[in-house]
């Protein structure tokens, strides 16, 4: 009974596995080694660190591989079966953790293709830092199973954790006051943006038009502030022109069911356009408004603004609160549970006479308010309008909703996932500025963040009943 006892508690492991694992850390731990050399440092650390690294990896790949084989034996272990138990082939490791395996992968893809172009990159923290985040990779894929509706709070969590670890570890003064006040400053600014977004996501929608309202009411506010209009009552304006666009947007997208992407494009060019034709005649500057922005909105969003004497903008305390009322709101009310009814299934939500037309809506007037908002803020910290300041929410005010872990078809995540979709780039954002890459590495690495993120996110369960 004994020996029978402990043969079934053995997990063989794969030769596959073995040799895979032995290769990986001696082709990464070598990478180092040589790293060390060109870097010039003592050979004594030199070995140290190499030797770390190949039993981390080793440890790791270990770790992994006994996973495999532990979770393929509890499912064989389901099932009636007369055949004999064999060890677990190559394809059932595929099968089983195949997002986890692209992303280690991806990553390490990502790592070399970084080494072997950006020479500012060949270094032995970046080597551990590459270390460190395969490990917590792992770790957030293997524990998060436990996590049912919060896993992606969980997973974002501990990536962000991660980011700021590294970038510590990796980047002199990144926590410092300075650095941290930066990174919330524009934090802040994408989390406003995201406002609407996230709310369009909830009900299954997009809304591409969120750039050109920035855009345009960066310009717009200048230009109705140089006309002579009371710096308060052309900011009243601006959101009130928002809401409006956002109105005309709910209204076609809905009557147009299945073309909010295409309309909502549409309608941000045509937005944009009228905006510089209006804002450029008499002028030479198309696309630029030049004047004297006031100074109270310039200390809500200058790096160097004050919050009732205290030492930070106001706009990190605005987005603060913003995002306190938004999360409340949409757990704890009607308009929450309604909104995540309609996400979820629409026509259950029929049933219970809620208003499609209503709160898909209304979605779209909050996305363009706070689109509006997003580009005034932007006027007091830059003090110049530029109908491009908004262009790159285009792209990061998804990507800081898919990252949170809100699903784009509707019905599952909140604000509350967004604000840890906002820290995480904002944090990866300083993190490769600081190792020195440009805007277009950083738009890639984005790019393959989210890749692993929608993998995982769409294995979730979806929230068919929240009313």
């Amino acid at each position: 009974m004994a020996t029978t006892a402990t043969a079934s508690s053995y997990i063989p492991k794969s030769p596959f596995l073995i040799w895979a694992s032995i290769a990986v850390s001696l082709v990464v731990s070598g990478i180092g080694f040589f790293m060390g050399f060109v870097q010039g440092l003592p050979v004594q650390q030199i070995l140290l660190y190499t030797i770390i690294s190949v039993f981390v990896l080793l440890w790791g790949l270990n770790y992994v591989a006994v996973t495999f084989e532990a979770h393929r034996r509890e499912r064989s272990e389901t099932v009636e079966t007369a055949a004999p138990r064999t060890a677990v082939g190559v394809d059932n490791v595929w099968r089983n953790d195949k997002v986890l395996i692209l992303s280690m992968a991806g990553l390490l893809l990502l790592y070399l293709i970084l080494t072997a172009t950006i020479s500012e990159f060949r270094s032995v923290n970046n080597l551990l830092a590459f270390l460190i985040l395969e490990a917590i990779l792992i770790f957030a894929f293997k524990v998060s199973r436990v996590f049912v509706y919060n896993r992606s709070a969980f997973i974002g969590l501990t990536i962000l954790a991660a980011l700021i670890a590294i970038s510590a570890f990796t980047i002199e003064g990144f926590l410092s006051a300075a650095n941290v006040r930066s990174i919330l400053v524009f934090a802040a600014f994408l989390g406003i943006a995201s406002v609407g977004q996230t709310k369009v996501a909830l009900l299954g929608g997009l809304d591409l038009s969120i750039p050109f309202v920035i855009g345009s009411s960066n310009i717009g506010l200048l230009f109705l502030i140089s006309l002579g209009m009371p710096s308060w009552v052309a900011v009243l304006a601006v959101l009130v022109i928002g809401g409006l666009i956002g109105l005309l947007n709910g209204l076609l997208s809905y009557r147009l069911q299945g073309q909010a992407l295409i309309l909502t494009l549409g309608m941000g060019f045509a937005v944009s356009g009228l905006t510089q034709i209006l804002t450029s005649i008499g002028s030479k500057f198309s696309g630029n408004v030049f004047g004297s922005v006031p100074g109270w909105l310039r200390n809500l969003a200058a790096m160097n603004g004050e919050t009732f004497g205290m030492k930070f903008p106001p706009i990190i305390a605005i987005w603060v609160v913003i995002a306190i009322v938004l999360i409340v709101g949409l757990k704890w009310t009607a308009y929450g549970r309604y909104v995540y009814a309609l996400g979820g299934n629409r026509e259950s939500a029929k049933l219970k006479d809620i208003s499609e037309l209503k709160y898909w809506t209304l979605a779209y007037v909050i996305s363009g308010v706070f689109s509006a908002m997003t580009g005034a803020l932007l006027l007091g910290w830059s003090g110049g309008g530029f109908i491009g300041v908004g262009d790159q929410y285009l792209f990061t005010t998804l990507a800081a909703v898919v990252i949170g872990g809100t699903a784009l078809s509707g019905g599952y995540g909140g604000y509350g996932f967004t604000v840890i979709g906002v820290l995480v780039l904002q944090v990866l954002t300083s993190f490769l500025i600081g190792i020195g890459l440009d805007y277009e590495w950083q738009q890639f690495i984005f790019g393959l963040l989210i890749l692993p993120m929608v993998a995982l996110y769409g294995r979730m369960p979806h929230i068919r009943t929240q009313i």
